[in-house]
């Protein structure tokens, strides 16, 4: 489970997102991560993922899986990322800046799920609170513990998960796979 953040951490964090896809937008320079009052907590090695809306849909979604800079250089990085180079969306334009809605997934470490059989993956997750990776050769992907509220079955969770990494629905039924799971911290504006 990741350290809970405190509200005033979880406040300076979506404060640097916004201005981060703000000054972007707007091309004007980036804010310097220094200028922010950081804590101890947002001065760790954290990973996170940035997730934009528009009006009750997807807009952007980047992240990272495992820490390799402090929280607050991710959650700035990755904020940019989402409203400018997600390949699924155009560019985030200066007029769509009162529209964007920012959510914010602090990511745990992540644990090695180990099962012995196929059918035995989906009794192995924990509906709602895993974030689940799946890999296989070079293949992996992954979904958010958020995504359970549109897939709550462990089954349709997995199939629609081993699509995602551009295999068969049921590929995780016949196969054994490297299976990791994460935990996070969801906060939003």
């Amino acid at each position: 489970m990741t350290q809970e953040l405190t509200a005033q951490d979880r406040a300076i964090l979506l404060k640097i997102a916004r201005d981060a896809i703000s000054a972007k937008a707007r091309r004007e320079a980036l804010p310097d991560i220094q200028t922010y009052p950081l804590s101890p907590a947002l001065l760790k090695e954290g990973a996170s993922f940035v997730t934009l809306s528009k009006e009750g849909h997807l807009r952007g979604c980047i992240g990272s899986l495992e820490a390799s800079q402090s929280l607050a250089q991710d959650v700035q990085d990755h904020a940019i990322q989402a409203a400018f180079d997600d390949p699924r969306f155009p560019s985030l334009q200066a007029e769509e800046l009162p529209h964007i809605h920012i959510e914010i997934s602090h990511i745990s470490p992540l644990q090695v799920l180990t099962y012995k059989k196929p059918k035995d993956l989906a009794k192995a997750l924990k509906p709602h609170q895993d974030g689940v990776i799946l890999k296989t050769g070079y293949r992996r992907a992954t979904f958010l513990p958020q995504v359970w509220e549109q897939l709550p079955k462990p089954e349709d969770f997995l199939g629609h998960l081993c699509q995602k990494m551009g295999m068969s629905a049921d590929f995780w039924k016949t196969s054994l796979m490297e299976v990791l799971t994460y935990t996070v911290e969801a906060f939003e504006e």
